[in-house]
């Protein structure tokens, strides 16, 4: 271990190394968690190796042992606080779309088309479920439920909670609103998998959401509820 690591592990006197986290214990935390976020993206969970990541994080790799007991801990930690970033983006994504409506169509067009639209700021998560997605027998349940829990299923509550809402006041009819809401994901979404990641005409996604929104409103539209 070097020296800059000491102060975490009890002994010897603690110096900054130069190029190292500094700030203590939180700052190295931190420097673990989007170090990891980085390359259980680009690697995925079973090739990721906890030596990577310290190098990465530019710690040592006792230090990554120091907080997290193991790679199945760091990667639960990780997805969870990805996905909850995540998560609260696309709610506030919700309320500003959903929270008043003028247009009923117009306005779960232009919210879906926000809410598939790729954006780099959430690049490595976006990456890091298209890896879970492809390994997931091989990843922790409990790292899995920890993501769903954090993000998709908040995310669905949240649209679950906003139908039910739309149908009250008789814009809807969605008497299973989490139906509802899982229903308006798959087809908002459907055929943007090719898309998803790679810069694309706006145009590409509308299309998409606008046909999966008429689609949606085609079942669950109130009968003059267009408005």
């Amino acid at each position: 271990m070097t020296r800059g690591d000491t102060d975490e592990s009890g002994s010897g006197t603690a110096r900054a190394t130069k190029g190292r986290p500094r700030g203590g214990v939180l700052a190295k935390r931190r420097a673990i968690l989007d170090a990891a976020l980085t390359v259980f993206a680009r690697d995925g969970y079973t090739r990721a190796g906890i030596d990577t990541i310290a190098r990465t994080a530019e710690v040592s790799t006792r230090t990554v042992y120091n907080h997290f007991r193991d790679k199945a801990e760091l990667f639960e930690t990780v997805i969870q606080e990805s996905a909850t970033r995540v998560a609260e983006a696309q709610i506030a994504l919700i309320g500003r779309h959903l929270g008043e409506i003028t247009d009923l169509e117009q306005d779960l067009v232009a919210f879906g088309t926000d809410w598939i639209s790729p954006t780099e700021h959430y690049a490595d998560h976006s990456a890091l479920v298209r890896q879970v997605q492809a390994e997931v027998e091989h990843i922790p349940a409990a790292a899995v439920e920890a993501w769903q829990a954090a993000g998709p299923r908040r995310v669905q509550s949240e649209l679950a909670l906003r139908f039910g809402e739309l149908t009250s006041r008789g814009l809807l009819h969605a008497p299973e609103p989490r139906r509802a809401a899982r229903h308006f994901s798959l087809l908002v979404s459907a055929g943007a998998a090719s898309v998803a990641g790679r810069a694309v005409p706006g145009e590409s996604i509308e299309e998409t959401v606008t046909a999966g929104v008429r689609a949606f409103l085609y079942g669950y539209a109130s009968q003059g509820g267009s408005r």
